[in-house]
């Protein structure tokens, strides 16, 4: 694995901030900053549960429906165009203390 293929690394950081200024000398500054986040008590987690599961015993459940979400949005924005036409975007997605993820998203138009 390249040390620049590890999220999180310090390598990995770098080329990502240099990313994103270069989308920033070519576009200009983002017009749209947007933060998504989960909720463990969305309809599709609660789905998922088992008998006295509860959303913080699977992880992995709230993950998978984080990232589709978080797809989903990203398309209607992207391709559809909900905020107006999009030039380029870039997010992150990070966690917070509680381990729920969440996206902070820039959008240039």
């Amino acid at each position: 694995m390249n040390k620049s293929e590890l999220n999180g690394s310090p390598h990995n950081m770098q080329q990502n901030y240099q990313a994103a200024m270069a989308m920033v000398r070519k576009f200009g500054k983002p017009d749209l900053f947007l933060t998504f986040t989960c909720n463990p008590s969305w309809f599709e987690v609660l789905n998922c549960m088992e008998g006295v599961q509860r959303p913080e015993d699977r992880p992995d459940i709230i993950i998978r429906v984080f990232n589709m979400k978080l797809k989903e949005l990203l398309e209607g924005i992207c391709k559809h165009g909900i905020f107006g036409t999009v030039l380029t975007e870039i997010y992150v997605i990070e966690f917070q203390k509680r381990d729920l993820p969440h996206a902070h998203i820039l959008q240039t138009e």
